[in-house]
């Protein structure tokens, strides 16, 4: 009888369990099937003709727009490049104008590019008012912090409207203690390349004075010492043999053939004969060397002596 009674109790124990697992399996179902539901009614709602229709009317429009601002593209380039090669008749500065072609291109690339991503976008759908004024408000705080990076734009527009330097002019910056053959010209940057090769990366903010030995003839000075007492007249006629020889070797850059300018005293009882001349721009350092080492030699074949003693300046 006790074993009947047990039996019955696991019975009704095995049933209690059965329907809490069916319970609990329910609870998690229903939920699921509901949202499947959901979700399948949402699909079902679409309107799959005016989506497509929609696309195929947004994609027509930004192939539209795409040719259009690339027509647009050509054609300021194209009226640009007329533009310059006029001035190019008009006998101005190669290197100025073609800097000043590459500038306007760039403005007028900007210019197009602002406007076709603002058409596209606002094709598209997306609200491109509310972008702008967001990105007014970071615009002004980058501007706050970005007052040095306006600096160097607008000091260098001006120096490319004003002509101040070229691509290959020789200039000095003396506030900057800096000098060298310029190598490019930027809205931002100045690159300057010294007589030993380093390349100075320069920002326009800080360029204040300029010094351009590039513009106009450049002089040539050369002081050669000698002993007056060995006879100043025979001493002056070896170096305007000298001078005669640098004329016919350097003549397609020499402007001013060099003349004597007589006996200067570099104090100490030292004394030289100045020789001046003006030659091209950019010549002046390699003529200079030339007028010297040829002004010595020909007094050292005419039995001259040229002093070596120190000049205490």
């Amino acid at each position: 009888m006790s074993l009947l009674i047990g039996a019955q109790k696991i019975l009704a124990t095995t049933a209690n369990t059965n329907s809490t697992v069916d319970t609990s399996d329910s609870t998690v179902i229903e939920p699921t099937t509901e949202k499947l539901n959901a979700f399948q009614r949402w699909w079902n709602n679409i309107n799959w003709e005016d989506v497509t229709g929609t696309l195929i009317s947004k994609v027509i429009t930004i192939i539209a727009l795409t040719i259009l601002f690339f027509v647009l593209l050509r054609l300021a380039d194209y009226f640009i490049n007329r533009g310059f090669r006029l001035n190019k008749k008009k006998k101005q500065s190669e290197v100025r104008v073609k800097t000043m072609n590459t500038l306007t291109k760039n403005v007028a690339h900007y210019t197009l590019g602002f406007f076709y991503v603002y058409s596209l976008l606002s094709s598209v759908g997306i609200p491109v008012g509310s972008l702008l004024a967001g990105a007014g408000i970071a615009g002004l705080a980058i501007g706050l912090g970005a007052q040095g990076l306006m600096s160097d734009i607008f000091t260098g527009f001006f120096i490319i409207i004003e002509q101040q330097f070229n691509v290959g002019d020789y200039i000095g910056l003396s506030d900057l203690g800096l000098e060298g053959t310029v190598i490019s010209v930027g809205l931002r940057t100045l690159q300057l390349q010294s007589a030993d090769g380093t390349v100075h990366f320069v920002p326009n903010r800080n360029i204040t004075t300029i010094s351009n030995t590039s513009r106009f003839d450049m002089r040539v000075l050369v002081n050669v010492r000698v002993r007056p007492e060995e006879g100043i007249e025979g001493i002056q006629q070896s170096i305007e043999r000298a001078n005669q020889k640098i004329v016919d070797e350097y003549s397609d850059y020499i402007q001013t053939p060099p003349y004597i300018f007589g006996v200067v005293d570099l104090g100490n009882s030292n004394f030289a004969v100045r020789t001046i001349m003006y030659v091209e721009n950019g010549q002046q350092y390699k003529l200079e060397e030339e007028l010297l080492s040829t002004s010595v030699q020909e007094l050292t074949n005419d039995g001259y002596s040229i002093p070596s003693s120190p000049i205490n300046i």
